[in-house]
């Protein structure tokens, strides 16, 4: 087995700084915008993209609308989506670790939907993976890392001490 593929805080910095700035530039005004993390991944970044944004961060919990119940049972405590606005009309900014076969990110915009009609929807990920299997792409993108079905990529942000932030990219434990 190969040892895992360790990218450190640097330039997961570097990256999370890409993301606000290419958000920034294209939402010069940043009222009428929703910055939702996706739960879990995607909470921690959106709490850092929206400290630099200067917006609230809420998030959305899409246990009830994954298609693959017989690996996710929905938890029996569920945390409720928590949005900091309203989703009719607002332009949302949904936010994730990793993007992957896009399962997550149709989940997501399931729950979205059941809040309102938003005016647009735009993805930010940490980091694009590859390998997908619905139609999405990421509008504002930290790091492009190509890597094989067979491998897991794991994103620690450390909400005390962004310092230990990495990423990794090891084989899948299946």
């Amino acid at each position: 087995m190969s040892s895992p593929q360790i990218i450190g805080s640097a330039e997961v910095q570097a990256a999370i700084a890409r993301l606000a700035a290419a958000i920034a530039a294209r939402h010069p005004d940043p009222r009428g915008l929703l910055l939702l993390g996706i739960a879990n991944g995607g909470i921690e970044l959106a709490r850092r993209l929206g400290k630099r944004l200067r917006l609230t961060a809420g998030m959305v919990d899409i246990a009830f609308h994954r298609d693959d119940f017989s690996s996710h049972p929905i938890p029996k405590e569920t945390t409720s989506s928590r949005i900091p606005g309203e989703v009719q009309g607002a332009t949302v900014i949904l936010v994730d670790d990793v993007l992957f076969t896009g399962r997550t990110v149709k989940a997501a915009l399931n729950e979205i939907f059941d809040h309102g009609r938003p005016e647009a929807v735009e993805l930010a990920v940490l980091v694009d993976r590859g390998c997908r299997r619905l139609p999405f792409a990421a509008d504002h993108l930290g790091l492009r890392l190509p890597a094989a079905e067979s491998q897991r990529i794991s994103v620690r942000l450390d909400a005390a001490d962004p310092r230990r932030d990495e990423i990794r990219i090891a084989p899948s434990k299946r």
